[in-house]
């Protein structure tokens, strides 16, 4: 038994749809939470600038001692995760893989799209993953930067949303895809949105919730679960001064937020 923190990260508050999807798996679980809200967004940012911040809010979580690093970041996990996976000596995972391989083990016509950020689109990482598992398979991407602009507004419903939706699917549907990745840890709160303008042939899936499960399975394989005899404690840090994090957190995570330690990352 270990009853050390998990800790998952992400650029603001996106991650928190992550967070949400390991606290139903693991309920148990300690967790510390932090968001880089002062640098938000990392989409549109160089995916080396991006790594150092990653590099940085890891060894900060690493300091407290958690058991388990989770990047709840599609962008994050495609500039560091390899790295960090040869730095550290504790479990590192990302969200891409994940969401990933549940996508080729769901495609009948090996065609799949993804909706994501713009860094996560350039960096090529869900074709290069899925490219592991099953080079047979095509991949279509598509930038979704408006959705994450409602999202981050609150808007997750109504036509102008919709409209945005469509937009974005519809060079994806006319490639006949059949399974759809929300690669945005922002995406599964518009999911239902998105499932409806997707129509019943498409499969759509949420790496959030295929992430969760790859959290649930390396602490039962590596021993560490925690006794579960307490409470979870629930720790949350921003870096921003000035950020909706209580408002949009409470949004994202599906529940109160009561404390957010605000704290200076040293770039």
């Amino acid at each position: 038994m270990d009853n050390r923190a998990i800790g998952v990260f992400d650029s603001g508050v996106g991650g928190l749809t992550v967070l949400q999807e390991i606290i139903k798996t693991v309920p148990d679980e300690n967790t510390i939470y932090f968001g880089d809200t002062e640098r938000v967004p990392y989409g549109p940012r160089d995916l080396n600038e991006v790594k150092k911040f990653v590099f940085k809010i890891t060894r900060f979580l690493y300091g407290k001692d958690v058991k388990l690093i989770v990047i709840a970041c599609n962008t994050s996990t495609a500039a560091a995760l390899k790295d960090l996976k040869k730095q550290y000596d504790i479990p590192i995972i990302g969200v891409i893989e994940p969401g990933a391989r549940t996508a080729v083990y769901n495609t009948k016509n090996k065609r799949i799209g993804v909706i994501a950020t713009k860094g996560t689109v350039e960096s090529k990482a869900y074709p290069d993953e899925i490219a592991k598992i099953d080079p047979e398979i095509k991949i279509f991407s598509v930038p979704a930067p408006l959705l994450v602009d409602f999202i981050e507004r609150g808007i997750l419903e109504g036509n102008f949303l919709d409209e945005a939706i469509h937009g974005y699917l519809k060079p994806l549907f006319d490639a006949e895809i059949d399974v759809l990745i929300l690669g945005c840890t922002h995406f599964p709160l518009i999911e239902k949105r998105i499932l409806s303008c997707s129509g019943n042939g498409i499969k759509v899936i949420s790496s959030a919730v295929e992430t969760a499960k790859d959290v649930k399975k390396i602490l039962t394989e590596k021993g560490l679960c925690t006794a579960g005899k307490k409470k979870p404690e629930r720790i949350f840090y921003e870096t921003g001064m000035a950020s909706n994090f209580f408002d949009v957190g409470k949004m994202f995570l599906g529940e109160e937020i009561k404390e957010v330690i605000r704290t200076k990352l040293d770039i």
